[in-house]
């Protein structure tokens, strides 16, 4: 596989770098409080910042990896769009948000201040910062690798113009330049890969033809979820469900700042709620660019049509490669260059979104908290644009130290268990249970963080039988991943109960905005009924119901 990139196709790239940077210096004159570097002034639509919101989630794994992974896994990829999406999407809207919003706070660790106490957010800040940083050099590495696997880019400049353009834009307008970029990105990923998976379909005699050709063990949805042996991710709907579905969902999609930022640059609350529940109808339809493209490459290598590339380290047939085969198989040149922008676009989005969450919960965290109590509003912007530029720095170096390890993409998962797993029952408790005490979230949080990594240890020097831990005798990487952020949510849940029964909680009167029960239920009032957060919720979750129904 070639790619033959015409000067139309560079100039579409070129074009794409000059727009980005144009935007955040066009806007820099827009953010000068804290409040429009930090939250993008407060005053975006459910929309825009609904947009902004899923375009934060499009990152490298999204897009390449599901796009492979659905080669290896079939249409189980789409649990992550649908159960393990959409559920968690529309719970924050409606039941978490008027909690986040309402308290005023820049940050997830700000609303974990105010509800128990300093350690608490220091512990949630730092784990964050360090998640965040690590991703942010796993994607920026993974998108120099690809693109000089595929196009024979050098792998150093790939990872030091993209970052420096992604420092620029963003420390020049703060999350404002973040969210219009990521809705522009947002919009490129569709245009540009949504023609791949039509053209493929088309090509291959439609959907039901595609389905109809693949093994059962890849062509259902929950049909083969009885077995873990009946599958290919070796798990069964127990395990989809308690480990994806509750766990790591609710985990990811109700507590990570990266996410959750963007819907704090709402301009109110009502347009707070919506934010996820409008991403989550487009979350939907992502399964149509990511499993849709992953089918017809599956069915095209199969055939014998087309051939992956080789990992750079293993010499096996890259997953990862499907999408930019399928690009080169069915683009001509202009739309090759539109397709390359568009995967850059992803990878960019979602390095921007950890940089721009990494540099809030820096600024007011940590920094204010450990150094400068009294810092001023401009002191904190000045100290955010700092912070930015030093993510980067970070994530470059961390891309690099990601080159010594070719396994590190196996422990994507396992962080995301690690850190937001036992962090939601956390939040859980905090939020619908008074009587939850700061000494009961913090030893339980740490008992949930340290309980997953050393499951993780457990299995990885042979320690501990995995099968204790998934029920099956060979559970893949991810099935592990499922069981293992579902105990670890167990293990933080039940011990912050424990020890808040025998602890002093917060007086109530200090909990007035933060837990239900002592808050009031948001009112709505002159809304049509179509427009009101929980009508627009209903309608998202029965066509979830409806899709898994179909290709169940």
């Amino acid at each position: 596989m070639t790619f033959q990139m015409s000067w139309i196709d560079w100039l579409i790239i070129i074009i794409y770098f000059g727009f980005v940077i144009g935007i955040g210096y066009y806007l820099k004159r827009f953010t000068k409080t804290g409040d429009d570097f930090f939250m993008a002034g407060r005053k975006n639509s459910a929309w825009v910042a609904g947009l902004a919101f899923l375009s934060a989630n499009l990152g490298s794994l999204e897009i390449l990896g599901w796009t492979g992974g659905t080669m290896k896994y079939g249409m189980f990829v789409s649990h992550f769009y649908w159960i393990g999406a959409v559920p968690a999407m529309l719970f924050l809207g409606l039941y978490m948000m008027p909690f986040y919003y309402s308290s005023k706070i820049h940050s997830i660790p700000g609303y974990l201040k105010l509800r128990f106490d300093e350690k608490t957010r220091l512990l949630n800040a730092a784990s964050f910062g360090i998640m965040t940083i690590l991703m942010s050099g796993i994607n920026l590495y993974l998108m120099a690798l690809v693109f000089n696997v595929v196009l024979k880019w050098d792998l150093h400049v790939s990872i030091w113009i993209s970052a420096g353009v992604i420092a620029v834009y963003i420390t020049l307008g703060g999350l404002l330049s973040a969210i219009f970029t990521e809705i522009v990105q947002f919009f490129l990923i569709w245009f540009g890969l949504f023609l791949v998976s039509i053209l493929g379909l088309i090509e291959l005699g439609g959907l039901k033809a595609v389905l109809t050709g693949l093994p059962e063990r890849l062509s259902a949805l929950w049909s083969t979820a009885a077995s873990p042996t009946a599958n290919e991710m070796g798990v069964t709907w127990l395990g989809i469900v308690l480990g994806l579905g509750f766990v790591l969902s609710f985990g990811y999609w109700t507590t990570d700042f990266l996410l959750v930022q963007r819907a704090f640059s709402a301009k109110d609350l009502d347009a707070a709620r919506k934010t996820p529940i409008f991403a989550s109808f487009f979350k939907m339809a992502l399964p149509l660019i990511v499993v849709g493209s992953g089918l017809v490459a599956w069915k095209l290598q199969d055939m014998g049509q087309i051939t992956l590339l080789a990992h750079p380290y293993t010499g096996e047939p890259w997953n990862d490669t499907a999408l930019p085969v399928l690009i080169a198989r069915y683009f001509p040149a202009g739309l090759i260059g539109l397709g390359i922008t568009a995967l850059l676009a992803g990878f960019m989005a979602g390095q921007a979104g950890n940089v721009s969450a990494f540099n809030t919960v820096w600024t007011y965290d940590i920094y204010r908290v450990l150094f400068k109590k009294d810092a001023s509003d401009a002191h904190l912007v000045v100290v955010g644009r700092i912070t930015t530029i030093v993510g980067i720095f970070l994530s470059i170096l961390t891309a690099y130290a990601a080159m010594r390890f070719n396994t590190i993409m196996d422990y994507i998962q396992a962080i995301f268990s690690w850190v937001n797993a036992p962090l939601f029952a956390t939040m859980l408790l905090g939020m619908f249970w008074a009587r939850t005490t700061p000494a009961g979230a913090f030893w339980g949080l740490i008992a949930g963080m340290g309980s997953s990594f050393l499951m993780f240890i457990g299995i990885k020097f042979h320690w501990l039988n995995p099968a204790w831990l998934t029920f099956s005798q060979n559970p893949s990487d991810m099935s592990h991943n499922l069981w293992r952020a579902w105990w670890a949510w167990l293990i933080c849940f039940v011990l912050t109960i424990i020890i808040s029964l025998f602890t002093k909680p917060k007086p109530k009167e200090e909990l007035v905005g933060l837990v239900k029960g002592l808050t009031p239920a948001p009112t709505v009032t002159g809304q049509k009924l179509l427009q009101r957060p929980a009508v627009v919720a209903v309608i998202s979750f029965i066509v979830f119901v409806v899709l898994n129904i179909i290709f169940w």
